[in-house]
């Protein structure tokens, strides 16, 4: 295993800055070399591409901020950017984690689990369906934590990189022992602290409710063995009718009736909805000292990827690109979106609100939901959820007609997908890539650039071609827009973060891409 050395930005403007590269000592490789062109024209012979064992051979990230934020949260009285966030943030290249997940980590915010483990989405079982009654929900539980191999997010070597640009949040977690990689981008507004809670709870959340599916799988005997690592094959839960029936049912009903891939859908979703609720019992106990806490939120978007499964869940306008080509069809690269998008220029979400809000004729008002927010799915932004968190705001920032809430969801579009041959990568990014490019063309401009610079930075080429846009579409040149400082140059472009993953390929040469 290696993971990169530091990366110095030649401008010195990127956030964030991180690289991976697989161990290529294990795990065959060949060529992979159909003749294939892309809808774009590009000629895909001779291609600087190889498939290999393992689920990924190579991940970039990089993060460009636009807008001015606090250095540091204050939520959970300072918790979370004092003490969780220090340790897990390492913005220029991946460092090794002591455990994962670090459940104990988790008790400093034993007291959110008093309050009712109930979001927009549904009810949550509580581990008192698991074990004895009484243990917060919080603290480490013996009986999944003390089994063996309890997780397979469980690792001797397990690597982590991200930090902050803006108001977004980055996340890349991997171990090439386990093979499995986990990323998070978690896109703030109105302020950081929903995307900095997201960046030290989500991640912990999924280990702990993986913890409880494996345990209780293997109590029944119906668990994975390390000999069967496949987790899933397509499946779409938590997402349209479906969305509030998995969060609904109790967790030894899904553990016992569905296969255990679908538990992995599952995890996500309880992750998302523990997160949400603790979230929002912080917010009600600060929000007297910090009312504008009831309108911080953040979109967010995670990626597990174990083994030939990736599995996909995203609330809000994130976006998951999938760059892949078929020769038993017409042989072209195509770029496939993994994600929904949660906003009123979705003519399906917009029926679901004013479906939602019969009685209600400014559900949507000039193109946001009550006037105020384009999103119509989002974590936190309370005042569009609970009455008393918008009495909270005062003056023109209150909903003076929130007469039936919750007009924002907090019900995630999940799904799965089996990694083929054929697939080459997956670009994980915030709006603010997509406000310039469109999926072909970030297809496009990876794809040319990986032939083009095989040991080059995918993620950090698309940030850079975004900033050269932006400068274009202002009349500025590149040096004049980044010399605008954060705050100002919001009005140019949005902050911006990306993820390339290279689905088990690997640059043609020997010594490409040891490090970002």
């Amino acid at each position: 295993m290696q993971a990169s050395e530091e990366v110095v930005d030649p401008t010195g403007e990127l956030s964030v800055s991180f690289g991976y590269q697989c161990n290529t000592n294990h795990g065959s490789t060949f060529l992979f070399n159909p003749d294939f062109e892309s809808s774009k024209g590009i000629v895909m012979e001779n291609s600087n591409f190889r498939t290999k064992s393992g689920p990924f051979s190579c991940l970039s990230g990089a993060a460009l901020g636009a807008n001015a934020t606090l250095a540091n949260t204050n939520i959970c009285n300072g918790v979370i950017g004092e003490k969780m966030l220090p340790g897990l943030d390492s913005p220029k290249s991946f460092k090794r984690l002591a455990s994962s997940p670090s459940l104990s980590r988790l008790d400093l915010l034993s007291s959110s689990s008093q309050s009712s483990l109930t979001t927009m989405g549904g009810s949550l079982s509580t581990e008192n369906d698991l074990v004895e009654s009484g243990r917060n929900l919080w603290m480490p539980m013996s009986a999944p934590t003390q089994l063996e191999s309890s997780s397979f997010l469980n690792g001797m070597d397990v690597q982590m990189a991200g930090g902050a640009a803006g108001e977004d949040r980055v996340q890349a977690v991997c171990s090439e022992e386990n093979g499995w990689l986990f990323c998070g981008i978690y896109d703030g507004f109105n302020g950081r602290d929903a995307a900095d809670f997201l960046a030290g709870t989500l991640y912990e959340n999924i280990g702990f409710y993986l913890h409880l599916l494996e345990w209780h799988s293997k109590q029944h005997g119906n668990g994975p063995t390390k000999s069967s690592s496949s987790l899933s094959t397509e499946i779409d839960s938590c997402n349209k009718e479906k969305e509030s029936h998995l969060l609904s049912n109790p967790i030894e009903t899904v553990f016992s009736s569905e296969p255990f891939r679908q538990g992995i859908i599952d995890c996500l979703c309880r992750a998302l909805a523990q997160a949400e609720n603790d979230f929002m019992f912080m917010v009600e106990q600060e929000m007297e000292d910090r009312p504008d806490l009831v309108s911080v939120g953040s979109c967010v978007l995670a990626v597990l990827l174990h083994g030939d499964d990736l599995y996909i869940l995203n609330l809000g306008d994130s976006r998951a690109v999938l760059a892949t080509c078929n020769s038993c069809e017409d042989g072209l690269l195509k770029a496939i979106q993994l994600t929904e998008t949660h906003t009123v220029d979705n003519d399906v979400e917009v029926l679901k609100v004013l479906a939602n809000h019969p009685d209600d004729p400014l559900a949507i008002v000039g193109g946001r939901v009550k006037g105020k927010l384009k999103l119509t799915r989002a974590f936190g932004v309370g005042y569009l959820k609970k009455s008393k968190m918008n009495d909270a705001l005062m003056g023109i920032l209150r909903v003076w007609n929130l007469s039936s809430p919750p007009y924002v969801y907090t019900n995630p579009f999940t799904k799965s997908h089996r990694v083929s041959e054929n697939d080459l990568f997956v670009v994980l990014a915030s709006d603010g890539l997509f406000d310039f490019f469109s999926n072909d063309e970030v297809m496009v401009l990876v794809y040319s650039f990986i032939e083009d610079n095989p040991s080059g930075d995918p993620a950090k080429h698309l940030v850079e071609q975004l900033v050269l846009r932006a400068a274009e579409n202002a009349g500025f040149s590149t040096e004049e827009l980044m010399r605008i400082p954060v705050g100002r140059r919001r009005k140019y472009h949005d902050d911006v973060t990306v993820i390339v993953i290279m689905l088990g390929i690997k640059q043609r040469m020997s010594t490409a891409s040891t490090s970002f």
